[in-house]
């Protein structure tokens, strides 16, 4: 499949539920749009989309005659997702896996996305359908992979990153997200889920760590108002600044603007 007027497509992923992956879609997207770019967001999380929340977005999805309009977050970043399909945000998506890989094709082919510097693809927790979809049939240029530091994270994750390294995806590095908090009080760094494994882990792949993300209560306040892209700050422009980075050396010489 062409990826028409997007020059790239990045999976943002880990295996596991409940590392923040989709958070530090939604931070990364963000940021790379405060510094110029254009980026735009497919939610293939099907069954539990999280980006429409943490954006402050609803449906419904449009076609005006040129596909699928994405909806457009306030900062101007174009998201699908499956979220504007049903009634509410508390509405399940019992589909089996059939119809959701090809909602996933859908999303990607038919969606009206404009030119893009980015696409980020919020990938499901798991190894099974939509994943084995997005790596086999839309063009990947790469995977960042995301974990929290305990070690059953970082086993989960692995299982991602073997996956794609199998299926010839490039990995562009890791994110440890919830790495450490800050005392509000004295402003010292503690580690609330135990030391990092970050290092272990990128080391054992032979990629980068992109940034290491603390554990803000101001992430999830934005995030549970539909804000979450006015959060930003040195740790947020890290991860922007390093994935740029790994990507153009990933795609060096083999980007290709359709």
């Amino acid at each position: 499949m062409e990826k028409g007027p997007i020059a790239r497509v990045v999976a943002v992923g880990s295996g596991k539920g409940g590392v923040g992956k989709s958070s530090v879609t939604a931070l990364l997207a963000a940021e790379l749009r405060r510094r110029g770019k254009t980026v735009g967001i497919l939610d293939a999380d099907i069954t539990g989309p999280s980006i429409p929340k943490l954006l402050g977005l609803t449906g419904p999805l449009v076609d005006r005659g040129e596909g699928i309009e994405p909806a457009p977050s306030r900062t101007g970043i174009p998201i699908v997702s499956s979220q504007f399909m049903v009634e509410d945000e508390q509405t399940p998506v019992i589909w089996r896996g059939p119809l959701v890989t090809r909602l996933i094709t859908q999303f990607f082919g038919s969606v009206h996305w404009g030119k893009l510097d980015y696409l980020l693809i919020d990938m499901p927790p798991g190894t099974s359908d939509v994943p084995l979809t997005v790596f086999q049939t839309i063009p990947i240029d790469g995977m960042v992979f995301v974990l929290t530091p305990q070690d059953l994270a970082a086993l989960i994750v692995k299982k991602a990153m073997n996956m794609a390294r199998d299926l010839h995806v490039p990995l562009l590095g890791v994110v440890e997200n919830m790495a450490f908090a800050r005392c509000p009080h004295c402003g010292e760094r503690f580690e609330p889920f135990g030391p990092s494994r970050v290092a272990r882990v990128a080391e054992e792949y032979g990629i980068p760590v992109l940034a290491r993300l603390p554990l803000a209560p101001a992430v999830s306040e934005l995030g549970d108002a539909g804000r979450l892209d006015e959060h930003a700050g040195a740790d947020v422009t890290e991860l922007a600044v390093s994935f740029e980075r790994a990507l153009d050396e990933a795609t060096k010489g083999s980007m290709t603007v359709l």
